[in-house]
Formats: C-alpha cells, structure tokens, sequence
C-alpha cells in the first residue's frame, strides 16, 4: 500500500526464474507481440481494401482479428514492462482494467463466432434468403451486439470488485483474470452470483447455439449435391477449429482458477502461456491457410512483396 499516494499495488507472482531468463523472455513476448500484431493487421487489411472480401462472412472474419489485437494488447505491453522490472506490480485500478478488457475481448469472441455460425447457416441452408436476411444493416448489429453485450455484462462486476476492500496484496499469475477475486477480504455473494449468471450466459447460449448450428448444416449439406458439401466443409472447418481452441482456453481459465493452489508455478504459467502466445496467432494462421479467398490474396501479396 503506497499510503503518500493513496495508491494499492499488486505484487504478481507467476514470473519464474527472472533473473536469469530475463531478456529471453522480453526477446520471446516482443517477438510473439509483434507476430501478433502483424498477422492479424495484415489479414484484416486485406479485407478492408479487397472489394471481393466485402462479405458478411469475411466481415465477422475481421473483426474477430480486430478483436484480437485488442485482447492481445490488453496483456503484452504491460508484460513487457514485467519482464524488465525488478518487482512486478500493477496497481489495484490498472489490475481491474486489464481484467476488463481482457474478458470482454474472450466473451466477444464467443459472439462473433455465434455470429459467424448464424451466417453461415443462412448461406448454406437458406442461400436464396441470404442476401435479405444479411445485409449491411444486419451484419453491422450483429458486430456491435458482439461487443456491446460483453461489455455491458462485465461492467458490473468490475466496478463492484473494484470498490471492494483488499486483504491480500500478492497474485498468483503474470496478469490479472478472476483471480483478483482472491484478493478481497471477502467476496461478495452478488459477485459469486453473478459470476455464475456470466457464464450461464456463455456456455448455455453462445456455445450450444454454435455447435446446434454447424451439426444441423453438415446435416443438411451431407444430404446435397457435392457442391454443397464442399462449400460448407470449406468455410465451416476454420470456425469449428477456433471455437475449439476458445472453448479449450476457457476451460483452462476456469480450471486455473479452481486449481490454483494445487498445481505448481510452472504448470500454472504454461497453462497461462497458452492464453497469450498461441491463441492471437491461431486465428490469422487459421484463417489464412484455411479461406480460399484470404489465402489467395495473401499469396499474391507476398509475391509482390518479394
């Protein structure tokens, strides 16, 4: 407690063997960082300036890599200063901000990918009313729904946690999730309410919806024409391995969280790791590699480039 400025700070302590690895790992996050940032901000771009990519589909597409520079930057560039910190610390306001940001950037990818299910299940299953059912106007709700509701549902418990009194001054982990919750004198039962009603929310609707979605379109599509069936194995494959890969990482959050003082500090920052270094680069490499049309594009790119 800084008591001249009023000010609560945090210690963090997941950050292993410091002294030693160091400026290995500020090496290794910058470059991750970076890799990020580029990836995402090369696919995106692509979208926005090609005209044939001015689709609902190719537009969920961007905003869920959008979305990822926004979670990504919400952790690196105050893990770099970690990183080459005698102590690390964040202060008990910057923690709930980057607790904020953090899970809305998670809960929004969950609606985006809800988003881009609905799409694709009009576009297979319904293709002659695709083009009234999502126009611009459609397609624009839909993104600002996206972003709007988690940020609506995790206001609340943010500012209520923030206001609350801290007892404990040390956190398990190299940034701030649910933890923080750890560091209350005592957790509030609204809290622990409404934590649950957040996830009654995400697991029960946007994930049962996704997955109730794409069985009933390879349902349908596996009763069509070969055309049919490589269209909806093409464009719904990259969706179902991102939603894959978010559902594994929100498992891992809560396990981490349910297990934190059984598992050791170094299963504890790999499990971690896996929130911030993989996961940005899963979607750019997905998405690339996977969607005909962005991979043509970025091919024609590099060999210009070259």
């Amino acid at each position: 407690m800084d008591d001249k400025l009023n000010v609560t700070y945090i210690t963090l302590t997941g950050y292993l063997e410091m002294e030693k690895l160091r400026y290995v790992y500020f090496v290794i996050i910058f470059t991750v960082y970076v890799l990020i940032v580029c990836s995402n901000s090369t696919i995106f771009c692509l979208i926005v300036i090609h005209r044939n990519l001015h689709e609902p589909m190719y537009m969920f597409i961007a905003a869920l890599l959008l979305n990822s520079v926004v979670y990504s930057t919400s952790i690196y560039p105050k893990l770099l200063v970690d990183v080459l910190s005698e102590r690390q610390i964040i202060s008990y306001a910057m923690c709930h901000f980057q607790y904020f940001f953090f899970y809305t950037t998670a809960v929004a990818e969950f609606f985006l990918l809800t988003a881009m299910s609905y799409d694709r299940y009009v576009s297979i299953c319904k293709p002659l009313q695709y083009p009234i059912i999502m126009k611009k106007t459609n397609v624009c709700v839909f993104l600002v729904l996206a972003w709007l509701l988690p940020l609506c549902i995790l206001v609340l418990p943010t500012v209520l946690s923030a206001n609350e009194r801290v007892c404990n001054f040390t956190l398990k982990g190299i940034f701030c999730n649910n933890s923080i919750y750890k560091l209350h004198c005592v957790t509030p039962r609204i809290l622990s309410v409404y934590g649950v009603f957040i996830m009654f929310c995400l697991v029960f609707f946007p994930i049962p919806y996704t997955v109730f979605t794409y069985a009933k379109i390879l349902m349908i599509s596996w009763h069509s024409r070969k055309a049919v069936r490589t269209k909806a194995a093409q464009t719904c494959i990259p969706h179902l391995l991102v939603l894959f890969n978010v559902t594994l990482l929100g498992t891992f959050d809560v396990v981490i969280i349910r297990m934190e003082s059984d598992i050791s500090e170094t299963a504890h920052l790999v499990m971690t790791l896996q929130f911030l270094l993989y996961h940005p680069l899963f979607n750019p490499v997905i998405y690339g590699l996977k969607m005909k049309e962005i991979s043509k594009h970025l091919k024609r790119l590099f060999c210009h480039v070259k």
